[in-house]
């Protein structure tokens, strides 16, 4: 009998219960050794993501969106041993695979939202559950959003039934540097590190215009020329400490000479070396313009402008710097600088060659990415913007994908890659479709037809009624 993902904490959880017994004693625990930091503090969090049990699946007859080519119309896609194995047509369905029929139906990668706030700002909400701003200092480098992050958000489901496989979650705006982002695998867990993507660098979260502004208005800096001073003055003293440690360790990394830590700087100072990608959140044109003049002045690279609602007006400006652009479909209007906002700011940058990404920055929105991603269509085609569905797929799985360094990995149906699928009952960009099927490294974690594989957190566990098989309290 299949058992609901719910209940996989609560199994290890009650198999830790069992163990009890065989703890060690008070004696025997003092006798052990002391352990010993590593050698990179960071090591401690690690990703310690393991991918869940697959089983061979060929999807075959379907509309298939590669994000790396042209459609395929009648096309399959077989997942082995948590992998791409092959697309195309006329695959062969392996003699264990299960075969699903896909007629009428489509095929995407995994969604990728590349701005989220999910277990930062975990559901229910309120004050006990906010958890997402450091509004402490304009300066919070040293933060981590994986030190806030709720593993039993409910809204982490709901997110998975809408296709979202992969999920960058970001501190809050308030500060000039809001601290380091982290990027999740979708799945259940108990710890954020048993979710974290392996391998996806650090990004950092960085904000400019009326956010900071306005939080540190009696506090300082309260203007615009303030804001980039303060960028400026970090850097500075990120390189300082960069070069400090870096002499440290050419001279043989003796541990008792050791820089003292700074965790503020060592955070920009990997973001000046391109370890820790910098995702900036601006909405003027001028302002990302100023931005991209602070990265050239100190020699790092902005991964993608958050939210950038007016990218439309410096396409040219972020092709030439390889920065992407991460939108909404249409969201304008709500602050003075959202004002000169357009429904067809996607569909601008993207015809210009630059790279679209389409994000929520929102926990309903993440429930329907794709129909995010169907209305920046439909605003292209009202103004004469042809928006090709090859490149519209490509906002919400390759790009960001790319942008957050995990584009050799996932983000596309290519072989070899992360078997992170999605199947659609129809066209994608629909109102009218849903998410069926959903795999994350092959697995099948969330099917809209089998309450058995629709995971629900712990949190709610008693807190609904159940719902057929799989969600017994």
């Amino acid at each position: 009998m299949s058992v609901s993902p719910r209940w996989w904490a609560l199994t290890a959880v009650l198999a830790l219960g069992c163990a009890s017994a065989q703890q060690p004693t008070m004696a025997t625990a003092q006798a052990q050794p002391r352990q010993q930091p590593p050698a990179n503090p960071n090591d401690v969090w690690a990703s310690t993501y393991q991918p869940l049990p697959s089983h061979t699946t060929l999807i075959r007859n379907a509309t298939v969106l590669t994000a790396a080519g042209p459609r395929i119309e009648g096309g399959s896609v077989l997942l082995r041993d948590g992998k791409i194995a092959a697309v195309g047509r006329d695959i062969q369905a392996p003699a264990d695979a299960t075969v699903i029929d896909g007629t009428g139906k489509w095929v995407t990668p995994g969604l990728i939202d590349d701005h989220s706030h999910l277990g930062v700002y975990a559901a229910p909400g309120g004050q006990a559950l906010s958890d997402g701003n450091e509004a402490t200092n304009p300066n919070t480098a040293d933060v981590w959003a994986e030190h806030s992050v709720w593993p039993q958000d409910p809204q982490f489901a709901l997110a998975l039934a809408g296709g979202v496989t992969t999920i960058q979650i970001l501190p809050g705006s308030a500060n000039l540097f809001g601290g380091r982002t982290v990027v999740v695998k979708n799945v259940p867990a108990r710890t954020v590190q048993a979710m974290k993507f392996p391998g996806a660098p650090w990004g950092l979260k960085m904000a400019c215009g009326e956010n900071p502004k306005r939080v540190y208005e009696n506090r300082g800096p309260s203007t615009r020329m303030g804001n980039t001073a303060g960028y400026r003055e970090a850097f500075i003293q990120a390189q300082e400490y960069r070069d400090r440690m870096q002499r440290w360790r050419e001279e043989g990394a003796d541990p008792a000479k050791r820089p003292t830590r700074n965790l503020k700087l060592e955070t920009l100072a990997g973001a000046l070396d391109g370890d820790i990608l910098v995702h900036w959140h601006c909405y003027r044109a001028d302002d990302m313009a100023n931005a991209m003049a602070v990265a050239r002045e100190f020699g790092f690279h902005i991964a993608t402008f958050e939210h950038a609602v007016e990218a439309y007006k410096i396409p040219d400006l972020l092709k030439q710097a390889g920065v992407c652009a991460n939108m909404w479909a249409d969201w304008w209007g709500f602050k003075q600088e959202a004002y000169d906002g357009i429904q067809q700011n996607a569909a601008i940058v993207n015809a210009a060659g630059a790279c679209a990404i389409i994000h929520s920055d929102d926990a309903n929105g993440i429930q329907r990415l794709n129909q995010e991603t169907g209305k920046a269509i439909a605003s292209g085609r009202r103004l004469g913007i042809d928006v090709p569905y090859e490149d519209a797929i490509q906002w919400t799985t390759i790009n960001p994908a790319t942008a957050l360094g995990i584009g050799d990995r996932t983000g596309s149906l290519v072989q070899g890659k992360m078997a992170d699928v999605v199947l659609w009952t129809g066209d994608p960009f629909s109102v009218y479709s849903h998410a069926e099927k959903v795999f994350i490294d092959g697995a099948l974690v969330y099917d809209r037809d089998d309450p058995s594989h629709q995971p629900v957190s712990d949190f709610l566990v008693g807190n609904e009624p159940s719902q057929g098989e799989g969600r017994q309290p």
